[in-house]
């Protein structure tokens, strides 16, 4: 192949090529010639605040843990806690026409889905409810849905007239 046929942009485009392989040639020589970053330099290492830094941790400061005190499951309940099951939430969501709502536990701040087969009386947003809580088939359900009625205060018995001692 001949070269006069090039024109005068071909001939730009090399030129540029062959300059851009020359540049990136001689970076890398230089990289090569002053590699003064070794494996040491690239560590990175964990304090124990759990923030990256660059020293070693010191030795002396080692925690001793022993295997049996981490649990990796679920806390034990306590078997003398006594949980109740009527629950006390309020009513955060309820569309009637597609008959189903939610509840917010007032407790655990939990949202609960309730459908309006489950419902004892008839509730909408914002009423005080109580419930059961069952798990259905996408989480907890709240079921025997009622509205919540102030417990009444029991009267205290009338004072006893005060008695009078009467000498005899």
């Amino acid at each position: 192949m001949s070269r006069s046929q090039e024109s005068f942009n071909k001939k730009e485009v090399r030129n540029k090529k062959e300059k851009k392989r020359k540049d990136k040639e001689m970076k890398k020589l230089t990289r090569k010639d002053n590699d003064k970053g070794s494996f040491d330099d690239m560590i990175a290492y964990v304090d124990e605040n759990g923030m990256i830094v660059s020293t070693p941790p010191d030795p002396s400061l080692k925690k001793v843990i022993n295997l049996e005190d981490i649990e990796i499951s679920i806390p034990k309940s306590d078997p003398n806690q006594v949980f109740d099951p009527i629950r006390k939430g309020s009513v955060t969501f309820f569309n009637t026409s597609k008959g189903f709502g939610f509840i917010r536990d007032l407790e655990t701040q939990e949202s609960v889905f309730v459908h309006v087969n489950n419902l004892l009386e008839e509730i909408k947003e914002g009423n005080l409810v109580n419930y059961e809580v069952e798990m259905g088939q996408k989480g907890p359900t709240a079921v025997q849905v009622k509205l919540y009625k102030e417990p009444k205060p029991v009267a205290a018995p009338p004072p006893a007239p005060p008695t009078q001692n009467l000498p005899e």
